[in-house]
């Protein structure tokens, strides 16, 4: 059987990240509103995944959504993917950033598995990185892979973590 793909079907198809965004973005200002903060939001593709970012306007008026150790981003990012599903009809995987923290964190994970790469390309034994969320594993996975060597996460939530190995 062939799968015919139209014009129609085509544009549905492109549309719905845009439409993704565009419904992330309404329920995230909506929210804003409601916490009487200011931010400017951003929609952007890394790879084929939406990033919508809240770029700070007033220092410290986004902290509340980031919270202590990112836990309210995380619950935050789960209920805008819930909205955007919503309006669009479709699961969402789209990535939420506040105030530059994700950019943050990412950078620091990309330094610490350098690191990991680093002592398992020294020592030839596997490396064990402390436990992660699948944001952090990912970014873990990416920098292992572009080094040339093989990652796996290992164990279950919420002790889940990457494992480095040369071969």
């Amino acid at each position: 059987m062939v799968d015919e793909v139209t014009a129609s079907d085509a544009q549905s198809q492109s549309a719905s990240p845009e439409r993704e965004g565009e419904a992330a973005a309404d329920y995230l200002e909506g929210l804003l509103d409601i916490i009487d903060a200011d931010g400017d939001i951003d929609i952007d593709m890394e790879g084929e995944r939406t990033q919508v970012s809240v770029i700070e306007v007033n220092e410290g008026d986004l902290g509340l959504l980031v919270g202590p150790e990112g836990d309210v981003l995380a619950a935050l990012q789960d209920l805008t993917r819930l909205a955007a599903s919503q309006e669009t009809g479709e699961r969402s995987r789209l990535m939420v950033d506040i105030a530059g923290h994700r950019a943050k964190q990412k950078e620091a994970l990309q330094k610490a598995a350098e690191a990991a790469v680093a002592e398992a390309q020294r020592t030839a034994a596997p490396v064990s990185m402390s436990p992660m969320n699948a944001f952090e594993r990912k970014v873990v996975h990416d920098v292992v892979a572009e080094a040339g060597l093989v990652s796996e996460s290992e164990g279950e939530d919420p002790d889940r973590r990457v494992v480095i190995r040369t071969s």
